[in-house]
């Protein structure tokens, strides 16, 4: 197995490492504490491992993925403009099809010209196949002329395999967030794809505990990396701000909850609440996607605010009471591991959440999050939680919890164990005379 420093719970990622400081990563020695997830074994200690090197090696990240950069900004973004300070990041989207079109790349900047978008342009009509045959033709030609045939290649999702397969990169990472083939919509053969993306990947990350222990048995280096957080962003919530305009006359008590509002979201949940107390302020920030937007509740304490940027979050949240994760218990939520969880506690807002599996594990059971299931139950724990600003020993337990987590120290171990697992793939080649 790697060799890595001493032992940490199998199964926990970066995001249970001991506490630290923000750090800022552009020039970091850093030495993590953990071991491959899925054994708990006895390693030698590792000499101290220098971010900056290993990563002025990489000459460029290439991400394969099934979201935009510019819908939410979440995850990948938060892993991979980390990994843009250092090194080459090109982030591949999913085509656009269009009348027309002639098949084309089109690049954006974004993050201050240190990541490349690459969208692929198609006209409308073309079979999978097809589709799948002119992106790879034109994937050939862009990474000759931009010498990414060495790269690593970061999967999001294993649908790119498509159009990827072929290409030999000098290191795969699946950074497996979510259970895509539970999603509405999903295509048939995604299945099929990801048994093929755990055997291709080299070292495969998890987005939460659950979706590790779905995985571990189905590669030898999974490793579980919970959503982390950005504290200084989301901790300014807990200072004054302007109102925005589209809040600022919403009355108190507001439940807010932000992120994307698609089959995961409980409708009939915000239903139910909103007509058992119309005095409660319902506010709810995010796209609506895969669902029809006339099914949603409407009533005149339930306020749709549509999308915001990452920047404009803090300022919304400062304005609520009380923060909701509303997810439905169903085959898409099962293995979620929601990253507004610890940007709520940030925030410093009190926190009820249906019984996510990872949100109950630990938040639940640390007492820092309220758990209900039935509609009665998340009543009751609002009512709870409409007390607990004033809680001062929910809040110091609340921000000894997360000041042992960042998204910094995430891709820090992330990084180390690319290098690792980097580093051993090397030495077997040499070993094999490859």
């Amino acid at each position: 197995m790697l060799d890595l420093d001493s032992d940490f719970v199998p199964g926990v990622g970066s995001s249970y490492v001991s506490s630290e400081p923000e750090v800022n990563t552009s020039n970091t020695t850093y030495s993590p504490t953990i071991v491959p997830s899925s054994l708990k074994v006895s390693v030698k200690k590792s000499p101290a491992f220098d971010v900056e090197t290993y990563l002025q090696s990489v000459p460029a990240i290439v991400c394969l993925s099934h979201l935009r950069w510019d819908f939410v900004y979440q995850r990948p973004q938060h892993l991979l403009s980390r990994f843009a300070k250092h090194t080459q990041l090109y982030f591949f989207e999913e085509p656009y099809f269009e009348d027309n079109a002639e098949p084309r790349l089109e690049t954006h900047l974004r993050e201050d010209g240190r990541v490349t978008l690459v969208i692929a342009h198609l006209p409308h009509g073309l079979t999978p196949d097809e589709s799948d045959a002119k992106q790879i033709e034109l994937l050939n030609v862009f990474f000759k002329e931009n010498n990414l045939e060495q790269s690593v290649f970061w999967y999001y999702t294993p649908m790119a395999l498509e159009i990827t397969r072929h290409f030999k990169p000098s290191l795969t990472v699946f950074d497996c967030m979510d259970e895509l083939s539970a999603f509405k919509f999903a295509p048939p053969r995604l299945l099929e794809l990801e048994t093929e993306m755990l055997a291709k990947a080299d070292v495969v990350f998890t987005g939460g505990q659950s979706l590790y222990e779905a995985k571990k048995d189905r590669h030898q280096e999974v490793y579980a990396f919970p959503s982390s957080i950005d504290k200084a962003h989301f901790a300014t919530a807990r200072q004054s701000h302007e109102e925005p305009a589209d809040q600022a006359n919403i009355p108190h008590p507001r439940m807010g909850f932000f992120g994307v509002v698609d089959e995961r979201f409980d409708i009939e949940l915000l239903r139910e609440l909103s007509t058992k107390r119309p005095e409660w302020q319902f506010v709810i920030i995010g796209p609506v996607v895969k669902i029809d937007p006339a099914h949603l509740p409407k009533a005149e304490n339930i306020h749709y605010l549509g999308g915001k940027s990452y920047k404009e979050l803090p300022s919304y949240l400062a304005g609520w009471d009380v923060a909701m994760l509303l997810f439905a218990q169903n085959e898409s939520t099962k293995f979620i591991s929601p990253t507004k969880t610890p940007e709520y506690l940030a925030a410093g807002r009190p926190v009820v959440s249906t019984p996510i599996r990872d949100v109950v594990r630990p938040y639940g059971d640390l007492s820092l999050v309220h758990i209900a299931e039935t509609s009665e139950a998340f009543e009751a724990a609002i009512e709870k939680a409409l007390t607990q600003k004033e809680d001062q020993d929910w809040m110091r337990r609340t921000d000894d919890y997360l000041a042992g987590i960042s998204w910094d120290k995430t891709w820090q171990n992330m990084v180390h164990l690319m290098h690792s697992v980097s580093k051993e793939k090397q030495e077997k080649k040499l070993r094999a005379g490859v």
